[in-house]
């Protein structure tokens, strides 16, 4: 599934920058003085592209090596205990770098568990899928979701396990992604809940 994207103006990295290429999810150094385009702004992340056709993910708290402010948000940790809503609001800043939603509202995540280790430290295990088995995305969304889960409070650990049992369909999706990416909404409902928590 691929949705066009806006190309900016290009920009010229002020400073070496780590990034997510896409689709290897392989962890990149793009050298100061490269000339991107952001192709995608979403969940604080950038999806740009270099002069020579490579996509990378940077992430908010490299926003300055584009010339650009993160919200605030976006570089700062969620505070409080940890419970499932505030990892699902977590998974909710994660984006496809192709698609303009977030995965829970896509429906690929399957589930969550919140597994105590020692006072204080806690092992987060996420069950996802991608829109297809083919689909090259899935060492990037896997990358970000373990990043972005690893900044909550009191994590220790985070693993992320894909799997296509049972498969991805466009009725997993929230009606809300459905409006926003153009499709019918008469798809039916899931046939089981979009995410499960055990908290």
């Amino acid at each position: 599934m691929t949705f066009a994207m806006n190309s900016s103006s290009p920009i010229t990295l002020s400073r070496d920058c780590e990034s997510i290429e896409i689709p290897s999810g392989l962890q990149k150094t793009l050298p100061s003085g490269t000339a991107v385009r952001v192709l995608q702004s979403r969940g604080g992340s950038y999806t740009v592209s270099t002069n020579w056709g490579a996509m990378h993910r940077i992430d908010a708290k490299d926003a300055d090596a584009l010339g650009l402010t993160a919200p605030k948000s976006a570089t700062t940790a969620p505070a409080g205990p940890l419970t499932g809503q505030l990892v699902l609001e977590q998974l909710k800043t994660v984006f496809d770098p192709e698609i303009p939603v977030n995965i829970v509202d896509l429906g690929l995540v399957y589930g969550h568990k919140i597994t105590p280790l020692e006072p204080g430290e806690n092992r987060i295990d996420v069950k996802m899928t991608m829109t297809a088995p083919g689909c090259g995305m899935g060492n990037v969304l896997k990358a970000d979701v373990e990043s972005k889960l690893s900044r909550l409070p009191q994590v220790k650990e985070v693993q992320v396990e894909l799997v296509f049992e049972p498969p991805w369909h466009a009725g997993l999706m929230t009606d809300a992604a459905r409006l926003q990416l153009g499709l019918d909404l008469d798809e039916g409902p899931s046939p089981f809940p979009v995410f499960q928590s055990n908290r």
